[in-house]
């Protein structure tokens, strides 16, 4: 049996779909009429120009991004391959320790893809990229999450 909360839901539902439709049609017939962008060529040609320049504004909206190496990953990697690596310090979050616990660089064993593997007092220790909140170089933030 269909109740009158059912109903209520509904048509709230309905009447969002509507809503975007609207907006989509205003969009469509607004910026459609205007005398240059009647011409197919040149609304594809701004329609890529805008594209590619909200990539310049909004870093995450890079349609390559999964294959892009995460900014930490690159640090890293840098890092490892420093000559004065043992001057670094990495910072992270602890969440067994429940505390924020910094390694020297110099302890660094591999970057992995999603994490990185230290070696201290002969124990390996994996550390999630995530949790990563700061590269100290002499006292001096040289990277910060």
């Amino acid at each position: 049996m269909v109740t009158a909360q059912d109903i209520k839901k509904y048509f709230w539902f309905i009447f969002g779909i509507m809503g975007v439709v609207f907006f989509w049609v205003g969009i469509w017939d607004g910026l459609g009429s205007l005398p240059y962008l009647e011409n197919p060529i040149i609304s594809f040609i701004v329609g890529i120009l805008m594209l590619s320049m909200s990539r310049f504004i909004f870093k995450d909206a890079d349609p390559f991004g999964g294959r892009t190496k995460k900014e930490i990953e690159v640090v890293l990697h840098k890092l490892n391959k420093h000559p004065l690596k043992h001057e670094f310090h990495i910072k992270y979050e602890d969440k067994i320790k429940k505390k924020k616990v910094s390694l020297k660089a110099s302890k660094i064993k591999e970057v992995g893809k999603d994490f990185l593997i230290f070696i201290d007092k002969g124990k390996e220790i994996f550390v999630p990229l995530h949790r990563i909140t700061e590269i100290k170089h002499k006292q001096k933030t040289h990277w910060k999450r």
